[in-house]
C-alpha cells in the first residue's frame, strides 16, 4: 500500500534519504544513443544543489533510472534572508513571460519579490522539501528530453521511491551501493571510472586540484593525507564526506573522523566482492569496518544482498533492529520494514 511522503519523510527521525526515480516502462531513455541526458541530469543536480538546502550526497545516473542520496538541511533554509531565498528560487526555476521568454533577474525585480514575507516563507519552505527538490529534477528533465524526441507525455515514473537512512553504516552502505551500480552491472570495471556517479565527481575534483597523491597516502593511513584529503571536498557541490567542523570547516559533512581517503579505499574493497563475491581484508580496511562497528563478513552479506535485488523494497535501512523496533513503537504501528530485508 503507497504510504503518504509525509510520513516517510520525517527530519526529526533522519535527514538522509535515499532517493531513486526510473523512466517510465523502466525504458532506457538516457541509454544509448542518449547517454548525453546522463549529463544533464548530473549538471541539474549541480545547480540544485546551490539553490536548495539539501545537499547531495551521492548520485548514480543509469540507463533507466537514477539514484540520489540526499540530507535535509532546514536549519539552513531558516537562516537565508528574504533576498537570497528569491535568488536561489529563480536559480532553480527562472522567470519566464507568458510566451515562455526568460525574465531578466535585475536587482529591481529580486527587491520587488522579496516583499512579499508570504510569498518568501512559502519559498523557504519549498527549498527545504525533498519533493520539491525531486520536482524540480525531475520536470525540466522530461521537457528536455520530449523536446528532443519531439513528442509529448510522461519520462518519469510519477513516484520516486525514498528510503530513510537511519545509522552511520547504512548510511555508507547506501553510498557504496549507489557509486557502484555501473561496476555491479558490468558499465564499468571500477568505481573511478564508473560514469556519471558521485565518486567519479569526487574522484575528478581531486585530480583537478592535484591532490591525488594525498588521496593514495590518506588511503595507507598518514595522517598529512588525510588532513590534506579533507580539506580537497570543501569546495566540491556535493557534500563531503568527512565532517571537518571542529577542524574549522563551514561545511557541513557526512561523517566525523571519516575521510574521503577512507571512503575510497571502502568503495575499491567493496566493488571487489561485487566482482568476484570476496575481497582481501587489509589491516586498514579492517579498522574501517572496526570503525563502523561492523567486520568483513557481515558488510558482505549486506553489500550482497542489496546488490542481489532487482528492486529495493522497504522504506528504511538501518543496521540496528532495536532503532527499527523504536521508531516503529512511536509511530504507533507493529513494525516497519527494512530495506531489502539487510539483517541488522
Amino acid at each position: 500500500m503507497t504510504v503518504a511522503r509525509s510520513q516517510l519523510v520525517d527530519v526529526s527521525v533522519t535527514r538522509y534519504y535515499h532517493c531513486i526515480s526510473r523512466c517510465v516502462r523502466r525504458a532506457f531513455l538516457c541509454g544509448e544513443g542518449f547517454e548525453h541526458r546522463k549529463q544533464w541530469i548530473e549538471d541539474r543536480l549541480e545547480t540544485l544543489s546551490q539553490c536548495f538546502a539539501v545537499s547531495v550526497c551521492g548520485f548514480a545516473v543509469m540507463d533507466n533510472h537514477l539514484h540520489v542520496l540526499v540530507r535535509l538541511d532546514a536549519g539552513e533554509a531558516a537562516s537565508w534572508s528574504a533576498e537570497e531565498v528569491i535568488r536561489r528560487w529563480f536559480v532553480a526555476y527562472p522567470p519566464k513571460t507568458a510566451k515562455g521568454g526568460e525574465i531578466e533577474v535585475s536587482q529591481a525585480w529580486i527587491d520587488h519579490h522579496a516583499k512579499d514575507e508570504k510569498r518568501v516563507e512559502l519559498l523557504r519552505e519549498r527549498l527545504a522539501n525533498l519533493g520539491w527538490f525531486m520536482k524540480a529534477l525531475k520536470e525540466p528533465l522530461a521537457r528536455m528530453a520530449n523536446k528532443e524526441d519531439e513528442c509529448k507525455g510522461t519520462f518519469w515514473e510519477s513516484r520516486y521511491k525514498s528510503i530513510a537512512i537511519l545509522d552511520e553504516e547504512a548510511l555508507l552502505a547506501t553510498c557504496a551501493y549507489i557509486d557502484l551500480n555501473p561496476v555491479a552491472a558490468g558499465f564499468a570495471a571500477a568505481p573511478e571510472t564508473s560514469q556519471h556517479t558521485s565518486v567519479r565527481r569526487r574522484v575528478q575534483h581531486a585530480k583537478a586540484k592535484g591532490k591525488l597523491a594525498d588521496l593514495k597516502a590518506a588511503e595507507s593511513g598518514s595522517v598529512p593525507g588525510s588532513r590534506v584529503a579533507g580539506e580537497v571536498e570543501q569546495d566540491l557541490w556535493l557534500c563531503p564526506v568527512e565532517d571537518r567542523r571542529r577542524q574549522g570547516s563551514q561545511r557541513e559533512g557526512m561523517l566525523e573522523g571519516f575521510s574521503l581517503g577512507n571512503y575510497l579505499l571502502l568503495v575499491d574493497y567493496t566493488s571487489r566482492l561485487c566482482r568476484q563475491g570476496r575481497a582481501r581484508v587489509s589491516r586498514k580496511m579492517a579498522s574501517i569496518l572496526d570503525r563502523l562497528g561492523t567486520d568483513a563478513s557481515a558488510w558482505a552479506e549486506r553489500i550482497q544482498r542489496l546488490f542481489s535485488k532487482t528492486r529495493l523494497l522497504g522504506s528504511y535501512f538501518t543496521t540496528d533492529r532495536e532503532r527499527l523496533r523504536q521508531l516503529a513503537k512511536n509511530r504507533g504501528v507493529h513494525h516497519l520494514d527494512n530495506l531489502a530485508s539487510v539483517p541488522a
